[in-house]
This record gives C-alpha cells, structure tokens and sequence, in this order.
C-alpha cells in the first residue's frame, strides 16, 4: 500500500461521556467486533471478572472509572481504527482536553435514561471549539430508557447541535428488541444468550418493515409502534447532510446497549463509513496537510510508570502528517533538537507492541527520557515549525505537600516533577524556597486523591497535605516588574510555577482586583497559552 492509502484508511476519534454512561464498556464492545479482543471485559461486571482493557491503572480497577486516557487501535472492514478513551469523570477533564486536541472525531455517549449530563456539556462545548464532527450514541437501552423522541429533543435543546437518527430503537428495557436502520429500511433484531454482560458478539436477523414474521420477532405491539414511529420521523427529522456532520452541524444519532452488544456493530459500520480520515492542522508554518510527506506530530500525553518493572516515561504522539519511520531523524523543536524516538509503540492500553512504522492519524507512544513536556512540537528537520498551543486549565484546589519522611526527598521531588509533567496535577513552590514541600494545584478533588495513590505507590513516599484557602489563579504576564515588590493583601501568595513564571493565588475576586488597583500597569492572566506544562 502507498502512503497516500495507509492515511487514508486511518480514522481516530475520542470517546466521550458523562461518568457512567458506558463509554470504558462501549470502547470494550467496539474492540470485540473489531477482532482485538475475544472476551470484552466490563467495567462493573459479575458474571466476568475481566477487567476493562483500557482501564489498567490499581485505582481504576477499584473504582470502576477511568482515570486517565487510554489508547486503542484495531483494523475492521479495512480501515485502521485509533481509539482514545477519555476520563469521564469531571476531575480529569484536563486530560480529555488534551486528548481530543489529538482525534479527528467524537463519539459522545448518553444514558438513554438521563440524557443530556453536566459534564458532556462541558466536553462538547469543547469539541465545537474545534469544530470536529460529533457522533452520538444512546447507550444503555436495555434498562429503562426515556422516549427516544424526548431524548434527540434534550440533545438539540442543551447542545444546540441538530441530529439525525441513523437508526432507531425498537422497545426498551426489558423489551429492547432491537434497532430499525433508516438507510437500509430493515429491522435488526437482536437475541442475547440470556447473560447481562454480551461477553460475546450477538446474533441478528433482519427483517423488512411490515414482514408478517415482526409479529412474531418483535410482538405485535412493538411493531406496530414502529410502524407509526418510523412515519413519524420521515415526516419531521432533519434531511441528512453528511457535510453538516463533518463541519460538526450535525450529530448522527444510535441508539444500543454497549452491555449487551446490541447495535453496535451497526454503529461501528455507519460510522466508519461517514467519517474521515486524518484533517490537516493549524500551525506556525500554516496548515498542515496530514499527506504532507515530512513527518510531523505533537505531544499531547506523558504516562509515567506505565510498566512497573521498568519505572519508565511514555510520551504519546499524534501524527499530523507523513510517515514516522523507526530510524529516521527527527528534530525536537522545543528543546531544538535533533534526536531518533526510541521505542517507539503501539499501545494497546497496557499491552505494547514495538512497531516500525505509523503513519498520519496515528497514535504512538515513544520513550521519553524526560525531554518532552505536553504541547511540543516533533517535526523532520527539514521544515521547522510549531503546532498550536493547548491550553492549561486554571486548578481550582490547592493543597501544601511535603514528604513524612525527610530521606526520601529525591523519591519526592522525582514523583512530584513526573506526575506534573503527566498534566494530571500542576506544581508551585514559594521563590527562594526548594523542592522539599511544593504546593499541588488541581481541577478537581479527586485528582489529588489519585495523585496521593500515585506517590505512596508507584514512588512509596508518603505525604504530609495541608489544604490552602485559595481558589483562584492568574499568570503574571509582565515582564518588566520584579514580583517581589508588588502590594498584595496578605491573603494573596506569590508563588512560581516548574518553568519560573510567576503566578499569584488568591483566595477571592476581590483580592484580584485589590491587586489590579493597587499596581499600575501589573497584567494577569487566567491560563498560560503559550508555555504548557
């Protein structure tokens, strides 16, 4: 195959989600039809004590959510799939930021009984800043679920996106009998093993609209409502218009159970076949087209100990254009060098596979000697430039930490300066002062549960906290003032962040703008775009 074809076959997108809504165990089903696993593991099942795949971290496992994004590649019909799985739980939304900067579509996953949550809100609004096509699937049919009318009405009202239902669900709960495809105008009914957990794939069969023997697959009932349902759309739905869905416009809408596999193959065939493959990139140089053949691509993801025998550091890359070849030279252009990526792999959440070759719209994972941080920019030395920026969140919880005990400060300082590096926490310390206590800035409060975890066992040092009042968080953006001599409320701390920019912590607004008043001239902003940690 040439290059050209390769790229062309790859599609990489995001799974997103309100915590919940079944997007680990979605991501699980998709890798079943995909041929990469046999047996899907679920998140919370009995009856298999399988474990999800991409969730592999002790305290994922423990918890049943997922904590930090994972990787997932898969070949189905030709096309080469690239998976990201994202945290859905609000605490990490950092690192589902910076993960869909790295994909080309989203899926987003709903709870057919809740609908529209906070947090998918949150994720969208993300995705239309990128304008990234947005794919919707209505999980968890096979329980209680709202009207499916209501539900597309609850996407369209609180996302302001249109939809078009690609298929739609026949029953749902106990009577979820399976989905009506709109292209096809046939009826997929599902029959499951009796087994919650759909280990396996299911079987279908297919019928005609108004085939006598529907009476008998779906009841008389069911297939009745479908009957009027099914005219129902027709009538008043959006006219599908595949260039509104790649612009974002417009979100094809499925309905299934992840749980029980049914619909998702259909799911998978459909979307295959709308999306795209790898869009070009913004960057210093102009856009960027992914069949450029100079390599390029950035980092978007650091993971520290992924295997614990090795204590290693797992830098992943997105590639924007090209071919990535093992030996070939590439230029470093942050630190502004000229270096060959070691190991580079294919990872298949904790699984890897050392590989040779990657191309455009992958995603591979290359050892990191602790060079790298989240944002730069890999090119071929030939043409040099920057991919934009992306941006870091404000942490809204501080806490002061410092290690029980004193003979493990290296230990200290190394997990601290690791796990930030990761961009699952950031770290501050006063001016003047070391690394023996720093002050840890988070999103959400979990995290720095995680990262509690994180230090007692991947570095087994244990932590002295000490909660500090201060909620909010500005960037000295002048240069020409030394920060020392500033005129603060004594309840404001100046403090400094791992590349020594300054930076003030606040506990109210009113002391941002006591500090605005009171130094002339003195700039601060809410995040730091362009030195990202």
């Amino acid at each position: 195959m040439t290059n050209r074809e390769e790229i062309e076959r790859r599609r990489t997108f995001a799974i997103i989600s309100h915590p919940d809504a079944g997007k680990t165990t979605l991501t699980e089903k998709l890798l079943l039809y995909g041929g990469a696993i046999n047996q899907a593991g679920s998140v919370k099942g009995k009856q298999s004590a399988k474990h999800a795949v991409s969730d592999w971290m002790d305290i994922e496992k423990q918890r049943g959510i997922s904590v930090t994004s994972s990787v997932l590649q898969f070949n189905y019909a030709g096309k080469c799939v690239n998976i990201l799985d994202t945290p859905g739980h609000q605490d990490f939304s950092e690192d589902t930021y910076r993960t869909l900067m790295a994909a080309d579509s989203a899926v987003m996953v709903i709870d057919a009984a809740k609908g529209v949550e906070a947090q998918t809100i949150k994720l969208f609004k993300v995705c239309t800043l990128r304008h990234i096509p947005i794919f919707t699937f209505i999980n968890k049919m096979d329980r209680e679920a709202r009207d499916p009318f209501e539900l597309m009405e609850n996407i369209e009202e609180i996302l302001g996106i249109k939809t078009y239902p690609m298929n739609w669900p026949i029953g749902c709960g106990k009577e979820f009998k399976g989905v009506f495809d709109r292209n096809t105008r046939k009826v997929l009914a599902f029959s499951s093993d009796g087994r919650a957990n759909g280990v396996k794939k299911v079987n279908e069969t297919e019928a005609e609209l108004g085939d006598a023997a529907l009476d008998e697959l779906l009841t008389p009932y069911l297939h009745q409502q479908l009957v009027d349902e099914i005219e129902l759309l027709d009538g008043a739905a959006e006219e599908f218009d595949l260039d509104k869905v790649l612009r974002g416009e417009l979100s094809p809408v499925f309905f299934g159970s992840a749980l029980t596999n049914f619909g998702v193959e259909p799911f998978l065939e459909n979307f295959l076949e709308m999306t795209t493959s790898p869009t070009p990139r913004n960057s210093s140089a102009g856009i960027i087209d992914p069949f450029d053949p100079e390599f390029s691509a950035f980092v978007f993801k650091i993971q520290a100990n992924m295997n614990k025998a090795h204590r290693d550091r797992i830098t992943f890359l997105r590639i924007c254009s090209g071919k990535f070849d093992k030996d070939m030279e590439v230029l470093h252009v942050q630190g502004n060098k000229k270096l060959r990526l070691s190991q580079p792999q294919q990872i298949m959440a904790q699984e890897r596979e050392i590989i040779d070759e990657a191309y455009a719209g992958d995603i591979i994972g290359v050892f990191d000697p602790g060079i790298f941080a989240i944002g730069d920019t890999i090119c071929s030395p030939k043409k040099k430039f920057e991919f934009e920026s992306i941006p870091t969140f404000a942490p809204e919880h501080f806490m002061r930490v410092r290690q029980k005990d004193t003979l493990k400060r290296k230990q200290f300082v190394k997990g601290t300066t690791q796990i930030a590096q990761e961009g699952a926490i950031q770290i501050f310390h006063e001016p003047d002062s070391g690394m023996e206590e720093v002050i840890v800035g988070v999103v959400g409060v979990l995290q720095l549960e995680v990262f509690e975890y994180r230090m007692k066992n991947e570095y087994n040092v244990d932590l002295f906290k000490e909660g500090l009042p201060y909620s909010y968080i500005r960037w000295i953006d002048n240069k020409d003032i030394d920060p020392k001599t500033l005129k603060l409320s004594s309840d404001t701390k100046l403090v400094k962040d791992f590349r020594d920019n300054y930076l003030l912590l606040f506990t109210s607004e009113w002391n941002i703008r006591w500090a605005l008043e009171r130094n002339e001239g003195l700039e601060l902003s809410e995040f730091n775009r362009g030195d990202l940690q």
